[in-house]
């Protein structure tokens, strides 16, 4: 599915890298420490999170993963907008909380690594 798509089905907010709506989102992880979102991104793939800092943002560089749901309406802080869009990373924000949100994209069709 496109990440537009995604956004739809999120009441998403695109905060950054609005040129990558039309990517194709191979699939989505879950999780708020950022070594564990280093162990298990893949590029091409969309993490939820709760974390909003800068330090979110450059694991999602390094890790080529394809951008970042902030989850539960956070308030996302400047440095970290301002990080995203230097780098074009994909950055969303969404009103739902994890469950919710874990909850509508697998309803949606969209998969976990975890599934082939």
């Amino acid at each position: 599915m496109k990440v537009k798509e995604l956004v739809k089905i999120l009441d998403g907010e695109v905060i950054s890298g609005e040129d990558k709506l039309d990517e194709d989102v191979k699939s989505i992880g879950a999780g708020d420490m950022m070594s564990e979102i280093l162990a298990f991104a893949k590029p091409g793939m969309m993490i939820l999170s709760a974390q909003s800092s800068p330090q979110s943002v450059r694991t999602g560089i390094v890790t080529e993963i394809l951008g970042l749901v902030i989850i539960s309406g956070k308030n996302i802080p400047q440095q970290t907008i301002e990080m995203a869009k230097q780098n074009n990373f994909l950055l969303i924000r969404t009103k739902y909380y994890m469950f919710s949100t874990c909850g509508r994209l697998y309803k949606a069709g969209f998969k976990g690594i975890d599934e082939k």
